[in-house]
């Protein structure tokens, strides 16, 4: 059955490496449960709220099997939270979720929305936690499984071991992995996302923007900004 195998948060620390010289990135798992609001969890915050944070982002979700995956790639172990995700899921393959996919995690309910776009500081992250990190944006990006982002539909409570139960699925068959490579790697799959009823305002307005420079018979559609950050 598909849970979550580890919870995870982090509050604001000081990092002369880090872009604004400080970071959250650093994710400490928590037992018992934990209440669930319209931000994110009780004990995360965010520390650059121009890149990540808000509704749209308020929980981030990553497969246990995926660090599991990198584990093997990086020749050392990878453990919940080292990605900074907050709900680290087992069972379930988070990147085929669709856009929009309802989960009911203890009694929160929560919305797949975005996707994460791997940054420097995550790249100098795993550099001081040991891991080789040489061109690691364009590696994470490379393999396109980057989790997603969350919404909190509705606040209730969660803890490691809840049951993850999809209780929504959309239909349009627009999926995380899918959104990640139209928005890094991929600029022919934009046009797919405009299937998405409720696609983040971002999302769409890239999309609108290749969609209309085809129709307009541009044949220099620049490419979506680049995880580069």
């Amino acid at each position: 059955m598909a849970h979550v195998l580890s919870v995870n948060v982090g509050r604001p620390r000081e990092a002369d490496w880090a872009t604004i010289g400080r970071t959250s990135i650093d994710k400490t798992a928590v037992e018992g449960p934990v209440a669930v609001g319209a931000l994110g969890l009780e004990g995360d915050e965010v520390s650059n709220r121009k890149y990540h944070g808000g509704p749209d982002q308020a929980v981030y979700a990553f497969a246990v099997e995926d660090l599991r995956w990198w584990a093997q790639e990086l020749g050392r172990d990878v453990p919940p939270g080292t990605f900074a995700e907050n709900l680290t899921t087992e069972g379930i393959d988070v990147n085929e979720a669709e856009v929009g996919e309802r989960w009911r995690i203890g009694t929160a309910l929560l919305e797949v929305r975005s996707v994460r776009t791997p940054c420097n500081e995550f790249k100098r992250w795993m550099g001081r936690s040991g891991y080789d990190d040489r061109a690691w944006v364009r590696r994470f990006a490379r393999v396109g499984r980057p989790g997603p982002y969350l919404r909190v539909v509705e606040e209730g409570e969660l803890c490691a071991g809840d049951p993850l139960e999809v209780v929504h699925r959309p239909g349009h068959g627009v999926t995380v992995s899918t959104l990640y490579r139209a928005l890094s790697t991929d600029r022919t799959l934009l046009p797919r996302l405009l299937e998405v009823p409720d696609l983040v305002p971002g999302a769409r307005r890239k999309a609108e923007a290749y969609v209309e420079a085809l129709r307009s018979g541009g044949e220099d559609v620049l490419l979506p900004d680049a995880p580069t950050r």
